[in-house]
């Protein structure tokens, strides 16, 4: 009974990390679209970062199940870490995970604690100036202030190489990271082969056209 209730545990678990990769990966689509338009028209980026920055639903709403569906991702990544450690026998130190796994799969946690560290310098750099503004120095509103703030994110080589290297590193985790999502809620179906396809090109272009837009701010401001 005991194991039962364990692997039912587990199951819940990993079921519920799923959910929240997958509600993440949506909030990453919708800020790679608004990113990328900052390469297209600075007028564009503007008005949907004034928008997304003044809307009441966003600010006090969806911002913070965000941050809570951000924070809940990584801390049930690192207990499921922790489980599956204490889960293996002895044995299993000899066991050659290279051989059977790939690199992703097998530094999901090393993946993710970069990808944390990166999103605190990104709440750090763009989240906390932006309430400091508001909510502190009771800044006004500026329609024009978006794109220039973004723009001298990237002026700094070292800033935008931590950026891109934390972006190939989404991308690795990402790629398993789906994968495993569509497993651990049952997704095992007609459809399975499409929706991996799916994932894998998310896994790629998404990331990949973050640093795309870091690279090009850096290269032309």
């Amino acid at each position: 009974m005991a194991k039962s209730g364990l692997l039912k545990s587990s199951i819940a678990k990993k079921v519920a990390m799923a959910l929240s990769g997958l509600f993440l990966m949506l909030f990453l689509a919708q800020h790679f679209f608004i990113n990328m338009t900052s390469v297209f028209s600075e007028s564009v980026f503007n008005s949907i970062s004034h928008f997304m920055g003044n809307n009441p639903l966003v600010q006090f709403v969806i911002q913070p199940i965000l941050i809570v569906g951000v924070i809940f991702h990584f801390i049930m990544g690192f207990v499921l870490n922790i489980q599956n450690n204490n889960a293996r026998p002895i044995s299993y130190a000899s066991y050659n995970g290279a051989a059977n796994a790939s690199w992703a799969s097998r530094n999901m946690i090393i993946s993710g604690s970069v990808i944390l560290a990166f999103l605190g310098l990104h709440f750090y750099d763009f989240w906390v100036p932006e309430m400091a503004y508001k909510y502190v120095e009771f800044g006004p509103l500026n329609e024009t202030r978006y794109f220039h703030e973004l723009a001298e994110k990237f002026e700094s080589p070292v800033r935008t190489a931590l950026y891109c290297i934390s972006f190939v590193l989404l991308s690795l985790h990402l790629q398993h990271g789906f994968s495993s999502s569509f497993q651990s809620i049952g997704a095992n179906n007609k459809f399975s082969k499409g929706l991996q396809g799916f994932g894998l090109g998310f896994a790629i272009i998404i990331p990949l056209g973050f640093v795309f837009v870091a690279l090009f701010h850096h290269f032309n401001h």
